[in-house]
């Protein structure tokens, strides 16, 4: 079975900065993309932000581009999210996930357990 924990969420003010981890007991596969998603209180989980199989990144969205970035550790098993300029529209529970090409977030692709991440005003 492949497990991922993620670590590093916490209560922050705004403008903080904030970076998550990730550990994967194992890979899907040799080729896979990784990347996080997030979910806020009555709202959809989104994606947030990627790399892929390749080691290309996966567009973030408008309201997180140019203040969030995914990268991969040295360590395959391990990734990370750089939060910066943090506002309280960030809040919400952040999850990694790990799947086959092409199918981030899909069936099939496996999930961590989420880090709240909280921003105040």
């Amino acid at each position: 079975q492949v497990q991922l924990v993620e670590s590093g969420g916490g209560l922050v003010q705004a403008g903080d900065s904030l970076r998550l981890s990730c550990v994967a007991s194992g890979r899907t596969s040799n080729n896979y993309d990784m990347g996080w998603f997030r979910q806020a209180p009555g709202k959809e989980r989104e994606f947030v932000a990627g790399i892929n199989w390749a080691g290309g990144t996966i567009s973030s969205p408008d309201s997180v581009k140019g203040r969030f970035s995914a990268s991969r550790g040295s360590a395959k098993n391990t990734i990370y999210l750089q939060m910066n300029s943090l506002k309280p529209e960030d809040t919400a529970i952040y999850y990694c996930n790990v799947g086959p090409p092409r199918r981030l977030g899909y069936a099939g692709s496996y999930w961590g357990q989420g880090t709240q991440v909280t921003v105040s005003s």
